[in-house]
C-alpha cells in the first residue's frame, strides 16, 4: 500500500498513520479554569521532549478547554495513565461543557498539588506538575483544524514509591496505558535492555 498524505486517499475507513506511529503514550492533562475549576483530559498526541529543561508537549486539532486554561494560567499536571485506569481515562475524552468536572465525570479524586495549583489525579501512579512554556502553531494544510503544540517544564514530579524498585523506576510494573491506532489502547508487555556502544 502506498498513499499520500496530502491526499489521504489510502481508501480504508481510517486513517492507518496512527497505527502506524504506536504505541503513543497519553497525556493526562489537569487544568484549573481562571475560576477555579478543574478540567481533566487525555491527549494521545504526547511525549517527553527534552530533558535540563525538561519539556513535555501535547498537540490537538482544535483548541480545547485544556488549552485555554493552560495559557491564561501558566500550568497543568500530566498524570499517569495506566491500565487500571482505562475506563477513566476514556471517560475524560468526553467532550462535554466547560464547567463540568471531569474528575467527578470519571469518578476520580483531586490532590493536591506542591508548586502549580492545577490538581493532580490521587489515583495516578505517578504526575509531572508543569509550568506553561508556549504554544507552537503547527502548519496548516486544513483551513478548518490548526493543530497547536502546548509545551511545558516539569517543574515537580511525584512517583508512587510502589513502583521503584533497587533505585530504577519499575515502567513495566506501572502498566503504562498507551494510545494504539483507531479506538485502540495497548499495554506494555515487555522489555529488552542493552548497553549503549
Amino acid at each position: 500500500m502506498y498513499y499520500e498524505t496530502a491526499t489521504n486517499n489510502h481508501g480504508l475507513p481510517h486513517d492507518p498513520l496512527k497505527a502506524l506511529v504506536a504505541p503513543r503514550p497519553i497525556g493526562w492533562i489537569s487544568s484549573l479554569d481562571t475560576a477555579g475549576r478543574p478540567n481533566l483530559a487525555p491527549y494521545s498526541f504526547f511525549n517527553l521532549l527534552s530533558v535540563n529543561p525538561s519539556i513535555v508537549g501535547f498537540s490537538s486539532g482544535t483548541q480545547k478547554d485544556s488549552q485555554r486554561n493552560i495559557e491564561v494560567t501558566g500550568e497543568f499536571v500530566c498524570n499517569f495513565a495506566s491500565v487500571n485506569l482505562i475506563d477513566s481515562v476514556n471517560t475524560t475524552s468526553k467532550s462535554v461543557a466547560s464547567e463540568v468536572n471531569e474528575f467527578e465525570l470519571a469518578g476520580l479524586h483531586e490532590a493536591k498539588s506542591r508548586l502549580v495549583k492545577a490538581p493532580r489525579v490521587l489515583e495516578a501512579r505517578a504526575h509531572l506538575e508543569c509550568e506553561y512554556v508556549k504554544t507552537v502553531e503547527l502548519p496548516n494544510e486544513d483551513n478548518d483544524i490548526i493543530w497547536s503544540l502546548v509545551l511545558g517544564r516539569v517543574v515537580a514530579v511525584h512517583i508512587d514509591d510502589e513502583y521503584i524498585k533497587d533505585g530504577l523506576v519499575d515502567t513495566l510494573a506501572m502498566e503504562p496505558l498507551t494510545r494504539m491506532g483507531y479506538m485502540d489502547y495497548g499495554v506494555l508487555g515487555s522489555m529488552e535492555t542493552r548497553q549503549r556502544p
